[in-house]
């Protein structure tokens, strides 16, 4: 007996059936045996050949070509829709279906009637420890071999329906792509090349016919044998290894070598689950207070308009919330609520990962300190994608939910976000926007605070500001006229500084401005104050080095 668990790194499973298109919104499951084999020679060919020799493989695969049972973990459909590149530099719309495997569950592999010896084992062992995908490339997989297993725990779920057999109750036929014997496969062969040597005789001699020559002189030359051959690998091992562009190509309906059989699987087996669990858990059971997501679009935003594609994630989030304080701010009467606790939806242009190369907004933050309870978490677990212009979506990828402390950090090339981190000099990221108006006396002279501050100032509202979200009293407080975004001086009036919607209050002037504060000691983020706030603007990031 052998069995091979295969746990899916990002949760997700992508592999389309054979004898189907991507944007019919297929899914092959459970994955065909044709594929598991294909991609163990692929990993053997690519990484492992001058550690394991060619004939171990090829007995190996041999064994292997027996149909698997399976234990399908608990799944649910899930589709993303993205523009493709193609080589004419155009792009097409792709409709990309997957499976989404509950976390923390794996796919079990399961030959019953095969035994290994030694040397295949340790062979094994290693190429699935190089195996790094099972489907197409994005199918992240950790495959590992399992000795220990007792099957008697485990509920086989998925297996070939023999000839005869009816269906169990409870479950549903699929048909998916596998190995034929390898002895049936010569059979096969030697019949199959008979009949293409026929069918070409037939086609020279209807061109000679065509051409007035003689017919019973027509014999098929070595030029036309070795096409055919070189269709027909001599053994399924080999035939395997067949480039499936190629086979399409030549026009074969599915893979030589390659039979349909009925597999069954549960008629549950992509039942919606729960509610999504937070990619990152939360310490001592507290309920999150940040949802961080990664952007993807064909045209992706700038950090400089952050306030506009914050205000359409809010307007999503309300609709599919429905109108939930921790999104809207207000109370169930509409009143608004005491303090800033409701959602903030700050931005971010990350370039530690290569990205936001242009200053584009490359990660989206929603923090509220209320927290998110069970229906807001829903709605940020359905919130997927929002309206760009020219038509081109943002789609929005749920990197996880927890505590600030969770994403925190200030190496960008690891994911970490620097508006969560701990520091006591921080530095604007987006314009300050007063809401309040400079005071002045009658006379018309500034009016000044004990400090000789003009009060409504800008500086003056910003540490007013700071005060009230329980700040310490800064040490000092510098005004910065730009930001640098990805290498270029942006300056603050090159920010979008106003809401279409909503009635925020704000100074008259709508002027942006920039400071460097620092504190007496470390403080954590995120730091976002005054007119815009909870849409991106006012937000201060760690000066580092």
């Amino acid at each position: 007996m052998l069995i091979i668990e295969v746990a899916f790194h990002a949760g997700k499973y992508h592999a389309t059936p054979w004898d189907r298109q991507v944007n019919e919104g297929a899914v092959e499951w459970p994955p065909s045996p044709w594929r598991i084999l294909r991609a163990l020679i692929s990993t053997w060919y690519h990484k492992m050949q001058g550690e394991i020799d060619e004939e171990t493989i090829y007995h190996i695969i041999l064994k292997l070509s027996s149909l698997p049972s399976f234990f399908l973990p608990s799944a649910t459909l899930g589709h993303t829709r993205h523009y493709m590149p193609l080589f004419s530099g155009k792009t097409t719309k792709v409709f990309d279906t997957f499976v989404a495997v509950e976390e923390n569950k794996e796919l079990l592999i399961i030959w019953h009637d095969i035994d290994l010896n030694d040397s295949e084992k340790a062979a094994i062992k290693i190429l699935l420890s190089r195996t790094e995908y099972l489907g197409r490339a994005e199918s992240w997989i950790e495959a590992k071999l399992i000795d220990d297993l007792d099957l008697k725990e485990i509920k086989q779920n998925s297996y070939p329906l023999r000839e005869g057999q009816s269906l169990p109750e409870g479950f549903e036929s699929v048909r998916t792509l596998a190995c034929m014997p390898p002895e049936d496969y010569l059979e096969w062969r030697k019949t199959t090349l008979s009949s293409h040597k026929e069918r070409r005789l037939a086609e020279l001699k209807v061109i000679a016919r065509k051409n007035e020559k003689s017919v019973e002189k027509v014999k098929l030359g070595k030029k036309d044998i070795e096409s055919i051959e070189k269709n027909l690998p001599e053994n399924l091992y080999h035939a395997l290894h067949t480039d499936t562009g190629d086979l399409k190509n030549a026009g074969w309906s599915q893979p030589p070598g390659s039979i349909w059989v009925t597999y069954i699987r549960p008629r549950d087996a992509f039942n919606v689950m729960p509610r999504a669990r937070s990619a990152i858990r939360t310490k001592n059971d507290q309920i999150p207070t940040v949802a961080r997501f990664a952007l993807a679009s064909q045209v992706m935003p700038r950090l400089t308009d952050a306030v506009s594609l914050a205000e359409r994630i809010h307007i999503a989030l309300v609709s599919r919330s429905v109108g939930i304080s921790v999104f809207t701010g207000c109370d169930e009467s509409g009143k608004p609520l005491d303090g800033h606790r409701h959602s903030f939806i700050l931005s971010e242009s990350n370039l530690g990962l290569g990205k936001g190369r242009r200053g584009e907004i490359t990660h989206i933050t929603v923090y509220a300190p209320m927290g998110f309870d069970r229906d807001a978490r829903r709605s940020l677990d359905n919130l997927a994608s929002v309206w760009g212009h020219g038509g081109h979506d943002i789609q929005l990828i749920l990197l996880g939910v927890g505590q600030p402390e969770d994403f925190a950090g200030l190496d960008e090339s690891r994911g970490e976000s620097p508006m969560l981190a701990k520091s006591d000099r921080w530095i604007s990221r987006t314009p300050f926007v007063s809401t309040r108006h400079p005071k002045a006396t009658k006379t018309g002279l500034p009016k000044l605070d004990d400090n000789g501050l003009q009060i409504g100032s800008a500086e003056h509202e910003l540490r007013r500001l700071l005060k009230l979200s329980s700040f310490p009293e800064p040490i000092s407080v510098v005004p910065v006229t730009s930001t640098d975004l990805a290498g270029h001086e942006t300056r603050w009036l090159k920010f979008r500084r106003d809401r279409n919607h909503g009635n925020g209050r704000r100074a008259s002037s709508g002027y942006g401005y920039g400071f460097r504060i620092i504190f007496p000691e470390p403080v954590s983020g995120p730091i976002a104050l005054g007119y815009g706030a909870h849409f991106g603007l006012g937000l201060f990031v760690p000066e580092q080095p």
